[in-house]
């Protein structure tokens, strides 16, 4: 059957504004909050590792803040999905993600951003809270997957011990990896999992679990509160301001 003279149209446009179609392939449960949808595209989508894309559930309104919103990848670029992961909530973008089924066309912009692992770096650092862990995922699976030597620590903080996203995945990578460090804290009470500390992120605790950081790229990830008030203490801590890699979640 030949396609719509008007479908053809829309592809067109969709192609000229550097949108991509992708179909919806499956929801996976991270958190009791936080759920990572997976999409296909039809053409492999090339992206480095740290960076993110735009879903757009309204293309006719590109200004559409409620519903065209930016979220990382968090899977590495060797798989033939992309993947995303959101914390729900009650937002009408929240709601469009709920209301996937599979197959389901979406567009996709992308990929956007400059927050990237470079292989190059020999050693490198992470100050991550909540939902923040997501383009670590990204880069971290992607090490993984092309075994590069790279010596990695990473200190993740969330409220609950519940609400650590993506826990089994880090400590299966970090058991391939004999130069990958992981600290779990957790703020809101003493953790009944051994492998987690309760506290939060300050420069003491910093020094003490990465000794070497001004040698070290830091990444830093999240909403920008949290972004900042996690630069000021790496500062504080002994980072370098030039090893800094820092990306405010947009629209956050």
């Amino acid at each position: 059957m030949a396609v719509p003279v008007l479908q053809r149209i829309a592809d067109y446009l969709t192609r000229r504004m550097g949108l991509l179609k992708v179909k919806f392939s499956q929801r996976i449960r991270r958190t009791p909050s936080v759920e990572s949808f997976r999409f296909l595209p039809k053409k492999k989508i090339s992206f480095i590792p740290g960076q993110f894309l735009q879903l757009v559930f309204d293309p006719d309104n590109p200004g559409n803040k409620e519903l065209n919103k930016y979220l990382s990848f968090s899977c590495s670029p060797a798989h033939d999905y992309v993947e995303v992961t959101k914390r729900l909530s009650e937002s009408k973008f929240s709601q469009a993600l709920k209301d996937l089924k599979p197959l389901d066309e979406i567009v996709i912009n992308a990929p956007l951003g400059a927050c990237v692992f470079k292989e190059e770096y020999g050693k490198i650092a992470f100050l991550i809270g909540g939902i923040g862990i997501t383009p670590v995922i990204s880069i971290i699976e992607y090490i993984a997957d092309k075994k590069i030597e790279t010596d990695l620590c990473l200190i993740y903080s969330n409220r609950t011990e519940e609400e650590i996203a993506f826990k089994k995945e880090l400590d299966y990578w970090r058991s391939l990896n004999k130069n990958f460090k992981i600290s779990y804290l957790v703020t809101d009470y003493q953790p009944k999992d051994k492998s987690c500390i309760f506290g939060r992120i300050d420069k003491d605790f910093i020094r003490a679990e990465i000794p070497d950081l001004e040698n070290r790229i830091l990444f830093i990830f999240g909403p920008p509160k949290m972004v900042e008030a996690m630069q000021a203490v790496s500062l504080e801590a002994g980072a370098k301001k030039e090893n800094l890699r820092i990306e405010n979640f947009i629209g956050y």
